[in-house]
């Protein structure tokens, strides 16, 4: 059965791109958000295997939506997407819990790389 998927990214043609890039490799993307706290609500209701969770958006920021799916759930793998300059943000995400991180913009090698390690961990 294929595992399932949450994107969460404020930018449509991004969340699009990771949808083409993981349905490509077997994932099941079942649902998607546009916001931190969409992506809290969502989470809850559809309990996906992994989720993609952008740092920098509206409403409620990835670290912060981070913290709440880690409460709902302690062990969600959840994988941040973050363009260059986040570094420390990156680490602030991993040590609140995130599996690991994907540099934007995303290289689809490196995506299906990191989503295989995630699923498979």
């Amino acid at each position: 059965m294929a595992k399932t998927v949450m994107i969460v990214d404020d930018a449509l043609f991004m969340r699009n791109m990771l949808r083409g890039i993981l349905e490509g490799e077997g994932f099941q993307v079942v649902a998607e958000a546009a916001d931190g706290a969409e992506a809290v609500v969502k989470y809850r209701d559809v309990r996906p295997d992994i989720v993609t969770l952008d740092i920098i958006m509206p409403v409620k920021n990835g670290i912060e939506a981070l913290r709440e799916i880690m409460v709902i759930d302690p062990h969600a793998r959840v994988v941040i997407c973050s363009a260059v300059g986040q570094e420390s943000l990156v680490q602030k995400a991993q040590s609140v819990g995130a599996r690991d991180f994907i540099l934007k913009p995303f290289n689809p090698d490196r995506v299906k790389e990191v989503m295989r390690q995630v699923a498979a961990g």
